[in-house]
């Protein structure tokens, strides 16, 4: 009992500011100092040591890998088991063998997710381009480093970048590697930090060699002359759009679409899909293929299949007889995943801060890191090639008197006396009577002595020749634009994405089939529709409707015809026939309102049928205008449900009329007047919320009422109710047509 009460105390401390140390035990803590205190620092973690790359183009668990590939001796030489591998690098890397060979799987030249592999496989390492295609365990795989890796690693040890202790401090590691080419644009790296994340695409290492040299030469060179667009392993055709393709390049962020590749089999009337975008799988798109086909929106199809194999990627496509392969692949280009777009957000670690930047940036900031890594390789050389000419110089001190050295060390009774005589004796310092002392007898000769100083000379023009590149920036890029070259040549490779112009792209419209059949449409005043075919009508009873409800509008069309429903919200709403259900005279129908998602208060006052969008619309206003507005202004290229704005809000509409041409109509007010005049006598507007003309003055206290067709015989003098000149009042109906009309009236009822 006492342990259930502890815990229920423990529950219902705020949980904002509890933190339970310990059982029963709650201390009082600001939760934003606790943000700040403990996940701060793991976020900080994330983005700066897990997820985003920094400008040699490695994440720490890519750089990790490598490196311990490099150190176990596996450049060049013959492959080890991938679970040796997976084991040292745990030395750099505690994070489980798990991730470490997953890895090591993406950076492999078998997952081909890479344009330049780093890590040369053997055996199962799955495909990047399937998600059932998986890797086999690291004890039955094998792996080296590829060749490319030897720019990687490149003087790595003479200083070109910093080193720092492993999680144990018992190894060194690098915090970069001194890549001799922009790597952190070969190839694409993606990667989820907090609150921010990188997505970086692959370029073509010759292009992206020669633009680094261009750039170097002319720092206003225009980037995209020389790299034009990204290229993937896979192949595909990026669309190529010159205004999207600047932003990115410019900014680091925005994305571009990218499509696969196909290629059509006459013999066999199938399509092979032959490459797809790098942002999916092929499993994704064939799902998708076969989901469209049992939907019916794919008839073309008849099967299809992932012939994958040794030769690589391949969906093949069989289609039906007569099929159009062009039209096909314009629909799968917009209806599934062979057509994607991949986004781009160019963020980088530099000096330990994320920074997004466009290509030109990115490749500043990287030369930059560059001319360092050669400085200071330079500094290195010739630190070492001033300390072996300080050795030689006092070598051949010693050439002068070769006897007089083996004298003073033979005479010199003790040991730590040797060097000190040695410098008395030939005026030489510390280090160089070292060196002599060091000397086995056996190169106690003259020749030997010879031979190593001779080296002195050259030794000393190397030594100017590196303070010359210490000293010139101009030196220092040459060297880095000979390397680049070198690189291009050895490693680069012609481009397998192919762009392709926007205007090549056929527009295909792929609004899926809808069965047409004819069908009785009918509209009732309280904004119930219903949708019902021939033979139900036939067979059914009399229409049931809600009490105090009557049909308002009906007419004959077919399944696949326009519906416009106009509100008392200036709005309409747009669907087809087809989106609502077959139904009987016996039920209710749909409620218009609920099935379209009208605002609140909003409930539909006309409804208007059409197919081509031809005829007008005539709206009649409380105050006696007309407005008439041709019903095309209410088509639209997209799929637009609602449009705002569909007739003026000025004032309260009495009335919707819809003609298919000009004819005589009738416009009555509550006094009962009426007038006749022909639509022509409007002039059309093509303003859909037009406030229209003054066609009949009403009087003070009265509205229009409604406006309807005019049917011959209606009037028995016509003339009565027509108007040369607009406004007009109108006509009260006399006595005989008063008679005439009510007996219409009666008859109709």
């Amino acid at each position: 009992m006492a342990r259930k009460k502890r815990e229920k105390s423990v529950r219902t401390q705020p949980k904002i500011k509890g933190v339970i140390k310990g059982a029963g035990e709650v201390v009082n803590q600001e939760i934003v100092s606790t943000i700040r205190e403990n996940y701060m620092p793991y976020a900080m973690s994330v983005i700066l040591s897990r997820a985003i790359p920094e400008i040699d183009g490695f994440k720490p668990s890519h750089r990790k890998l490598l490196y311990t590939m490099y150190k176990m001796g596996l450049l060049g030489s013959t492959r080890t088991k991938s679970a040796n591998i997976v084991g040292q690098t745990m030395k750099l890397n505690p994070h489980g063998d798990s991730a470490i060979y997953d890895t090591m799987v993406r950076l492999s030249r078998g997952y081909e997710a890479l344009l330049h592999p780093y890590v040369d496989s053997k055996g199962n390492f799955g495909k990047f381009y399937s998600r059932d295609m998986a890797w086999a365990a690291s004890r039955y795989t094998e792996a080296k480093l590829d060749d490319i890796c030897n720019e990687l690693f490149k003087d790595i040890d003479k200083d070109t970048v910093d080193f720092v202790d492993n999680y144990d401090n018992t190894l060194k590691e690098p915090t970069l590697l001194p890549a001799t080419f922009p790597s952190v644009l070969v190839n694409a790296n993606t990667g989820i930090a907090v609150g921010m994340a990188s997505s970086i695409c692959s370029f073509n290492l010759r292009e992206l060699c020669e633009t680094t040299i261009a750039l170097i030469k002319d720092k206003n060179h225009d980037v995209m002359t020389t790299l034009p667009a990204p290229d993937f392993i896979g192949g595909g055709q990026i669309i190529y759009d010159t205004k999207i393709l600047r932003q990115i390049y410019d900014t680091g962020r925005g994305s571009f679409k990218i499509r696969g590749t196909y290629s059509y089999d006459q013999s066999a009337n199938c399509i092979d899909i032959l490459s797809i975008p790098p942002t999916t799988t092929s499993e994704a798109i064939i799902e998708k293929i076969i989901e469209l086909a049992k939907a019916g929106k794919l008839k073309e199809i008849s099967d299809v299949r992932d012939e994958t194999g040794i030769d690589g990627l391949k969906i093949t496509v069989d289609l039906k007889r007569n099929a159009d392969y062009e039209l096909l692949m314009q629909k799968l280009y917009k209806m599934t995943p062979l057509e994607d777009s991949f986004s781009c957000n160019f963020n980088v670690l530099i000096a330990g801060v994320p920074r997004v930047m466009g290509v030109r940036e990115l490749l500043e900031e990287w030369i930059a890191f560059r001319v360092e890594c050669v400085r200071r390789r330079t500094a290195y050389d010739l630190d070492k090639k001033q300390s072996k000419l300080h050795l030689l110089k006092g070598l051949e001190k010693i050439l002068l008197d070769i006897d007089k050295a083996v004298r003073i060390v033979r005479e010199t009774e003790e040991e730590t006396e040797v060097v000190p005589n040695l410098m008395v004796g030939f005026g030489i310092d510390e280090i160089q009577a070292e060196y002599v002392a060091e000397i086995k007898l056996r190169h106690l000769n003259r020749e030997y002595i010879l031979k190593r100083t001779d080296e002195i000379s050259e030794l000393e023009k190397e030594i100017a020749n590196l303070q010359a590149i210490l000293s010139s920036k101009t030196k220092v890029k040459n060297i880095i634009v000979s390397e680049l070259k070198d690189v291009a040549k050895k490693y680069g490779k012609d481009r397998v994405t192919t762009l392709i112009d926007p205007e090549e792209i056929k527009e295909v419209e792929t609004v899926p089939e809808i069965p047409d059949y004819p069908v009785n449409l009918y509209f009732t005043k309280e904004g119930y529709f219903k949708k019902i075919t021939p033979l139900s009508l036939r067979m059914g009873g009399e229409q049931k409707l809600k009490e105090g409800d009557e049909i308002y509008q009906s007419c004959e069309s077919t399944n696949t015809t326009d519906l416009l429903f106009f509100t008392n919200k200036c709005q309409v709403y747009k669907a087809k026939a087809a989106d609502f259900p077959d139904t009987k005279a016996s039920v209710l129908g749909e409620y218009v309102a609920a099935k379209l998602g009208m605002d609140e208060e909003e409930v539909p006052m006309s409804m208007i049928v059409t197919k081509d969008y031809s005829g007008f619309i005539l709206f009649g206003f409380e105050n006696g205008k007309l407005a008439k507005v041709p019903l095309n202004v209410y088509a639209t290229k997209t799929n637009r449900k609602k449009l705002a704005n569909a007739y003026s809000d000025k004032q309260p509409l009495a009335d919707i009329l819809f003609i298919e041409e000009d004819t005589d109509v009738v416009m009555t007010s509550t006094s009962g007047r009426m007038l006749l005049l022909h639509s022509g006598a409007i002039p059309l507007k093509t303003t859909r919320n037009t406030q229209g003309v003054a066609a009949m003055r009403i009087k003070k206290g009265h509205v229009l009422m409604k406006i309807e067709r005019y049917e011959e015989g209606r009037f028995v003098n016509p003339k009565r109710y027509r108007s040369k000149t607009l406004p007009t009042l109108g006509a009260l109906p006399s006595g005989e047509e008063a008679e005439s009309l009510q007996l219409k009236l009666d008859l109709n009822n």
